[in-house]
């Protein structure tokens, strides 16, 4: 796995590329004007879209039938010497449709414990959380 990044202006902002062309923009978002995500904003969706790929692939192999899929993912962070990493990240998983509570919370908990390559990554310095509700009740 491998990407490339590339300064595309005279300030902070970069764009990030991998090996299928996909890109994304990452800038310094505590400057005005900032046209793309803080590396610290990337890990979040990344945990995102790792844990949401795992939790649909689950259901979409048990038959549940997902007609919306969001999560919103928190991090807290601490000041580490110069750094501030992430302390906890939260991850709260909105699914809608026709889909077994049960199903959905045991799919979370397969993404987080034995799936998600990013959490996993993170694991061992962070506190990493779910909860899942499905169709505005909490499982």
């Amino acid at each position: 796995m491998k990407i490339t990044l590339n300064r595309i202006n005279d300030d902070f902002l970069f764009e990030c590329t991998n090996s299928h062309g996909n890109s994304i923009l990452l800038d310094n978002t505590s400057q005005p004007g900032a046209k793309g995500v803080s590396p610290m904003e990337s890990v979040l969706m990344a945990v995102a879209g790792c844990s949401g790929i795992d939790v649909v692939s689950i259901l979409k192999k048990q038959r549940q039938e997902i007609t919306g899929f969001q999560a919103e993912v928190e991090g807290e962070r601490v000041q580490v010497e110069d750094a501030k990493p992430f302390k906890s990240i939260k991850v709260k998983f909105l699914l809608e449709g026709n889909i077994d509570p049960k199903k959905a919370l045991k799919a979370a908990e397969l993404s987080f414990e034995k799936y998600c390559s990013v959490s996993k990554t993170l694991e061992p310095n962070v506190e990493i959380g779910y909860e899942v509700l499905v169709n505005g009740e909490k499982v």
